[in-house]
């Protein structure tokens, strides 16, 4: 007789699960037995955290959900923070995690710890599984709702019981597609009437317009309608950087080269902007420019975001029903198409400069020299991120994987890991802080047992860098943010896997390439000198406009 575990098991299988990402425990026996004889690769991790950020890159990449497993209690909780990640990221992911029997408590109240209620601000739906005779239904429904606009993870929990629980079988549920709402044609022709009316019209992409699926869609907007663009830092990528109509990367709220842009523009045609984002600008109350609002949902109303128009319904059929409408009736608006070669110029201030420790504008260069067009570039969360969110081009979709929702650290390697995973043929670069790094360091075994092909550099300046900056910026004193760190290059040997230390400006390109050429896991140390975020974005910043918001 098959049990509840063989059931949930033929549940993910029903739904194309290839993997599941996890530490179990004992709660989790049964399914790990149903798990053995399944054709779904279990990926053992050291940390579920990790498990989790693992399963919500896979969601991130492919569209469909990652799927992450602990056990109940501490276990459950480690996953708290990829839940969040996913959350505010949207990431399509399930996660499983066991739980004492439900029918008796011979344990009494033994690590147990309400996790349905403790995952439910965290995730789009969470639930407890109470007869096994029910498992086909609730798993649909959790992919169905994980990949439904907007986003996210959904938590299941499986108690032991239920799990071990004899069935006669259930009817597994095929899986279908389901077509999203589109707008009216009404209110695409009064969303092209807004456009037209404009004169300097720029369009700004932001995360939820970043989605495997609207690439093409995006891409043939622009080019039919040939309005400048910028985009978020989650929004980066959707549409190629190599266009001679891409304006930058908005890494911060106001005052940098690209807000000359923004505040040139009359109209911004605002495609899947996300408020989770840190802001990419801030509306005016009065004397703004005109926002147009494209997205799956209404927009989210904020004291810095509050839209004049809205299209909502699919975006991808939106944009292309704009793009019929717009195509060879808009002229070219030169103005911009100017303001963007000196934005671009500004971007490229240093990039080569030959200090050591080296600067990150000379790291970005440096990465992008050494990266294809198809090379996937994974940031974990530090001072760095701003500097790749602006200076590093991308020319492929889903090439620059940063988080400007949670931001959390410790995301960068197992993000990494994941990409590896899915695209073995494509040089993945994970690149994390010293601190970052850390925090999930000890996936370095779980990354050589998987015998990926993968880089870590990490930037190394002994110190939580940003935070550090930010008491400088402040103007508090220099406290509490240092601390010492491994020898890198041992602590990878260690692991398995190979290590470098890149000791002058020079040998950072060729550390990288002989990285990648040398194959398997291999960790790159680089020092970096972080006193260009005071020169360049509080200062030089600063002295273009006053009071600008460097956060």
């Amino acid at each position: 007789m098959p049990k509840g575990s063989d059931l949930f098991v033929a549940a993910l299988e029903n739904e194309g699960v290839d993997y599941i990402f996890g530490v179990p425990g004992e709660e989790n026996l049964d399914f790990l037995e149903s798990l053995r004889t399944s054709r779904i690769r279990l990926i053992l991790t050291r940390h579920e955290q990790a498990a989790a950020f693992m399963a919500a890159t896979h969601g991130r990449l492919t569209g469909r959900p990652g799927v992450c497993l602990a056990t109940l209690g501490p276990g459950a909780l480690n996953m708290a923070t990829g839940a969040a990640y996913a959350h505010l990221g949207a990431m399509p992911m399930i996660l499983i995690t066991g739980q004492k029997p439900v029918k008796s408590a011979r344990q009494a109240r033994f690590q147990i710890v309400d996790i349905v209620a403790s995952m439910k601000p965290l995730t789009k739906m969470s639930r407890q599984i109470i007869s096994a005779g029910s498992i086909p239904a609730i798993v649909r429904d959790a992919f169905r709702t994980a990949m439904e606009e907007r986003p996210g993870p959904v938590h299941l929990e499986l108690p032991e019981d239920v799990a071990s629980e004899e069935t006669g079988g259930a009817f597994m549920i095929p899986v279908h597609d389901i077509a999203r709402p589109i707008a009216s044609p009404s209110e695409l022709d009064k969303a092209a009437d807004v456009i037209l009316a404009a004169e300097h019209p720029l369009v700004m992409i932001g995360a939820a317009g970043n989605r495997p699926c609207l690439v093409e869609p995006l891409s043939a907007f622009i080019r039919r309608t040939r309005i400048p663009f910028f985009n978020t830092q989650m929004g980066k990528g959707a549409v190629t950087g190599g266009s001679s109509l891409f304006m930058g990367t908005a890494a911060l709220s106001e005052g940098d080269y690209v807000h000359e842009a923004v505040d040139r523009a009359d109209l911004i045609i605002a495609i899947g902007h996300d408020t989770v984002e840190k802001p990419p600008f801030l509306m005016k109350n009065a004397g703004g420019q005109t926002v147009l609002h494209i997205g799956y949902h209404s927009a989210d109303v904020e004291e810095v975001y509050h839209p004049d128009f809205e299209v909502i319904g699919d975006i991808g059929a939106t944009v292309e029903g704009l793009g019929e409408r717009l195509e060879g009736r808009l002229q070219p608006d030169q103005g911009m198409l100017d303001l963007r070669q000196k934005i671009l110029a500004h971007l490229n201030d240093r990039a080569e400069e030959d200090r050591f420790p080296i600067t990150p504008q000379r790291i970005v260069h440096d990465v992008r020299k050494v990266m294809p067009e198809d090379g996937i570039v994974c940031l974990d969360n530090g001072m760095y991120k701003i500097w790749f969110a602006r200076n590093y081009r991308t020319h492929v979709a889903n090439t620059l994987l940063l988080d400007n929702a949670l931001a959390t650290m410790g995301a960068g390697l197992p993000s990494a890991m994941m990409a590896a995973m899915l695209y073995p043929g494509r040089r993945v670069l994970a690149v994390c802080g010293d601190g970052g790094f850390m925090m999930n360091s000890q996936e370095m075994e779980t990354a050589v047992r998987l015998r990926l092909n993968l880089v870590v550099m990490i930037l190394n300046d002994s110190a939580y860098g940003m935070i550090r900056w930010k008491q400088a910026v402040d103007g508090f004193a220099d406290f509490g943010m240092r601390f010492g760190n491994p020898d890198f290059v041992h602590y990878a040997e260690a692991y398995g896997a190979m290590g470098t230390r890149v000791t002058s400006v020079a040998d950072l390109a060729p550390a990288l390439e002989a990285a990648f050429l040398g194959g398997g896991v291999h960790l790159v140390d680089v020092a970096i000198d972080y006193s260009e975020n005071t020169r360049v974005l509080v200062e030089e910043l600063r002295n273009r406009k006053p009071d600008v918001d460097c956060a």
